[in-house]
């Protein structure tokens, strides 16, 4: 049995640990909070420029002149799997679910006899897929270092897909993310980044012309060749915002359930540290009675 001594010093320890885990909680509620506004103030602008794609791009997709980054290379035998995870732990199963999810989806392409190349962005996710996908992962991006996600930081990710698209190394690229649903639920997601055409959601709002035809200055293909990478920006942006009010979300619940645990192990051990010590007491009443009775 354990000491009174090396009890308190548990304790003493447990209640250490509570008050950082209480401490980050509330950091993660304070960044979370943020995040979700950022996430949900990009959403509408994610659609709108999906709108705007989807209706230049019905006009597009039949001719000869089409973007390859609208229409794809005419192949899907290779594949690109950008995968946006944490820097970070701490944050429950967060990572691993959206690593699971990138998993599920390599093995499905590999049984289709697809190439797939892997991008990292997080720490996170290259250090659990480089145990078996270590020979797939062609780059790596640790975000750690920005303070704020911004436009600047989705144009990087962007311009390094573009340039690996134009050099033909994959014929489709996929982001592998987390969807921010709510505080406690964030779902792990697989969306096309090009071919365009297969990126813009059939559900997206198109506007109502009225059956009135509009002519474009300039022309569509002009206007697309423009509007494309900003999209392929867009989208990447919305998901490394949605990324982080997840990271957060995740984080804040996981700190939650640790400093509760922490204070159900107090308690436990504030129980037994009582018993014990009430156990020593009694022996010690016992000897001395036991000495004056034997005199």
């Amino acid at each position: 049995m354990a000491s009174l001594k090396d009890l308190k010093n548990r304790i003493e320890s447990v209640k250490s640990t509570q008050k950082i885990t209480k401490a980050m909680q509330m950091v993660a509620a304070a960044k979370l909070r943020r995040a979700q506004e950022a996430a949900e103030a990009a959403r509408p602008y994610a659609q709108r420029m999906g709108a705007v794609m989807a209706n230049l791009s019905t006009a597009m997709s039949g001719t000869p002149g089409a973007s390859p980054l609208l229409v794809g290379t005419g192949k899907s035998d290779s594949y690109l799997l950008v995968v946006m995870t944490a820097d970070r732990g701490l944050c429950g199963g967060f990572n691993t679910n959206i690593v699971k999810k990138a998993r599920e989806r390599i093995n499905a392409l590999k049984a289709e006899g697809k190439d797939v190349n892997i991008i990292c962005v997080g720490k996170k996710g290259a250090d659990q897929l480089k145990r078996t996908f270590a020979s797939l992962i062609v780059d790596k991006m640790d975000l750690s270092a920005e303070k704020t996600i911004s436009g600047a930081t989705s144009a990087r990710i962007g311009d390094k897909i573009r340039h690996m698209f134009e050099n033909g190394e994959f014929d489709v690229c996929e982001l592998v993310s987390a969807e921010f649903v709510s505080v406690i639920s964030q779902k792990p997601r697989s969306k096309v980044l090009i071919p365009a055409i297969d990126a813009i959601d059939e559900g997206v709002e198109r506007p109502d012309l009225g059956g009135a035809v509009y002519d474009a200055e300039p022309d569509e293909e002009t206007i697309l060749n423009v509007l494309l990478p900003r999209y392929a920006d867009t989208v990447i942006l919305s998901a490394l915002l949605e990324n982080v009010a997840g990271e957060m979300g995740a984080k804040m619940a996981a700190m939650d359930n640790a400093t509760r645990n922490a204070g159900e192990l107090i308690d436990k051990l504030n129980l037994v540290y009582n018993r014990t010590r009430q156990a020593q007491i009694t022996t010690e009443l016992t000897e001395i009675i036991s000495g004056a009775e034997a005199l």
